[in-house]
């Protein structure tokens, strides 16, 4: 996986006898239309057991970006609002991008770019006669594909100035991604990313030191301090009934976590269910279905861009529209946009519910498909959420011995009185310490004051070894923690 320098994979049973500690990282992000003002004393239960104005002419036969109809993610309603992406600096850290390809060359932006790979400014793949590296370039057509101009397509913020580090083709090493989260951060506002650690159904990896230095320095510097706004693409894991809760990347409170739909408004395939996801955008399904059109390897088009890799850039690309709409939006401010204007209508699966004050989330969608027209109307007029408190709570201190369940509850202050008194909650992180001997039939629940449920761990019967566990989670509402 990702953090250690081990293989990358593109999105294109245990005894519980080790020490057990639960924290609680609370932060006030101020969600007042999601989560309640919440009032004291918190009660938290831990289970635990086992088992558009514009005119546009791009080539035949790519009538858009999108094979897909590009009004179901809205984004001709936030163009007709005059919002085209312009000022607004994404990169893309993938294997690479095409800087000199026709689609691309108008938006290219080099100081947005560079070749950690080979410790150079030039981005440009590694050409080889497969075309493996056509991931990157895939990927930035899908947010900048310039307009009007009859080649492949348009992207979704087309007049976005577009970059790309090059960074995968080669050892990842924990060096390699914190070089390349904290690039120029002073100039580029969204990071796009749609890589993580390996879709195998077994591992669990995350960013490292440095990496998580990185994250960290980003939404807390970057921007001129208003953060740098991390993409990331959920993962592609489904057929090896993956987690992407097992993922540090799209799992980390500072990343905005995207999953796919399909044509038809169905779950893909390989789509990872998990609570940290945010949101949705389209990406492919079954070979009877369209895929995502956008600039390919030697200044050729494509109609086959699939996965969860082409699902983050397209969100990368509405992200901008906002951005272009309020220049001053906070990296939180962003989170909080993208929950409130998403929205879960023709999104089909079972695992929709009605959290604690009524608004429809899942762990296949988040809180539904991304609609840029309203994420642009709502982000002009936006006041900024106050600044985040972390409050960190101990729930068990002393080790125990789990049988087959163990449920225990607690009440919490969220630090009453304190400095990092938490008066309403945006994200709950639940840090624990185990070892068990199959950990694939580990579940781990997280339940509201409310009553909302989350899966914060599902069984991964890939798993097969012992080993210890350090997990550490964010569910995007206030919730209860179970682990079976």
């Amino acid at each position: 996986g990702g953090g250690g320098g081990g293989g990358l994979e593109l999105w294109g049973n245990q005894v519980l006898t080790l020490p057990l500690s639960v924290f609680f990282s609370l932060s006030p992000y101020l969600f007042p239309s999601f989560f309640p003002s919440l009032y004291l004393p918190l009660h938290f239960t831990l289970s635990l057991s086992l088992p558009s104005p514009f005119s546009l002419s791009p080539s035949p036969p790519f009538s858009l970006l999108f094979s897909l109809s590009p009004s179901d993610l809205n984004a001709k309603g936030a163009w007709s609002q005059g919002y085209t992406g312009r000022g607004v600096v994404v990169t893309i850290l993938d294997d690479g991008i095409e800087k000199d390809h026709p689609d691309l060359a108008t938006n290219y932006d080099p100081e947005a770019s560079y070749d950690v790979n080979d410790g150079d400014s030039d981005p440009q793949p590694r050409y080889t006669q497969r075309n493996e590296n056509r991931h990157g370039t895939r990927c930035a057509g899908e947010v900048a594909a310039a307009a009007n101009n009859n080649v492949c397509g348009v992207g979704v913020a087309y007049n976005t100035k577009i970059g790309g580090v090059r960074m995968l083709d080669g050892e990842v090493t924990d060096m390699v991604e914190a070089h390349s989260l904290s690039l120029n951060s002073q100039h580029i506002h969204i990071y796009s990313a749609s890589w993580g650690p390996e879709d195998d159904g077994k591992t669990v990896d995350g960013p490292a030191k440095l990496a998580k230095e990185a994250f960290l320095r980003g939404v807390t510097e970057g921007r001129g301090g208003l953060g740098s706004i991390f993409v990331w693409a959920s993962g592609n894991g489904g057929r090896e009934k993956d987690s992407c809760n097992c993922d540090g990347y799209t799992n980390s409170i500072y990343t905005l976590s995207i999953s796919s739909t399909t044509q038809y408004g169905m779950v893909p395939w390989y789509s990872e269910a998990c609570s940290s996801t945010l949101a949705t955008t389209f990406s492919s399904g079954n070979p009877n279905e369209k895929q995502i059109v956008t600039t390919d390897l030697r200044q050729k088009c494509t109609d086959s861009h699939t996965g969860t890799s082409a699902s983050a850039p397209l969100a990368a690309g509405i992200i901008a529209l906002a951005l272009e709409a309020n220049m001053n939006l906070t990296w939180r401010d962003m989170q909080h946009l993208v929950v409130r204007t998403s929205h879960p209508a023709h999104l089909s699966t079972d695992d929709w519910s009605t959290n604690g004050v009524g608004r429809r989330v899942s762990h296949s969608y988040g809180y539904g498909l991304l609609d840029a027209g309203a994420m642009v109307a709502l982000a002009q007029n936006w006041t900024s959420v106050g600044p985040q408190h972390q409050c960190v709570l101990t729930m068990l201190s002393e080790p125990r011995d789990i049988s087959s369940r163990l449920l225990f509850s607690k009440s919490l202050d969220a630090c009453w009185g304190k400095p990092e008194y938490v008066s309403s909650l945006e994200h709950v992180q639940a840090r624990l310490t185990l070892s068990y001997n199959h950990r694939g039939n580990l579940a781990i629940l997280l339940i509201s004051p409310l009553g909302t449920r989350s899966t914060l761990l599902a069984p991964r019967y890939s798993h097969t070894h012992t080993s210890t566990v350090e997990i550490q989670r964010k569910p995007h509402q206030p919730h209860t923690v179970s682990v079976r």
